[in-house]
């Protein structure tokens, strides 16, 4: 039993060494997109922030003019995701809470 956890010890090691080695962390962002003006809006813009990489979920709400998304923060950045809204004719910014 005692040699499993020795052997295990140099892979961990080397995997804690490697420089490409990250920690990421999913994340949940709402963005604002004000300028969504009839029902389809949301389809488009769920249909541009799901090819994001890293983007786990996207829930699009016409209503509320929001986007909120849930992505790795390791392979996608909040600016990836405003861009990802902009290419496709809806500018879009952070929502803050208060």
């Amino acid at each position: 039993m005692m040699t499993k956890s020795l052997l295990a010890l140099p892979l961990l090691a080397t995997l804690l060494a490697a420089p490409q080695f990250v920690f990421a962390k999913q994340q949940t962002v709402a963005l604002n997109v004000p300028t969504m003006d009839c029902a389809t809006c949301p389809i488009t813009i769920k249909a541009a922030l799901s090819k994001v990489p890293g983007v786990a979920k996207v829930k699009v709400s016409y209503e509320k003019r929001e986007a909120v998304i849930v992505y790795d923060d390791a392979q996608a950045t909040v600016a990836d995701l405003k861009k990802a809204t902009e290419d496709v004719g809806y500018p879009a910014m952070l929502k803050i809470s208060r």
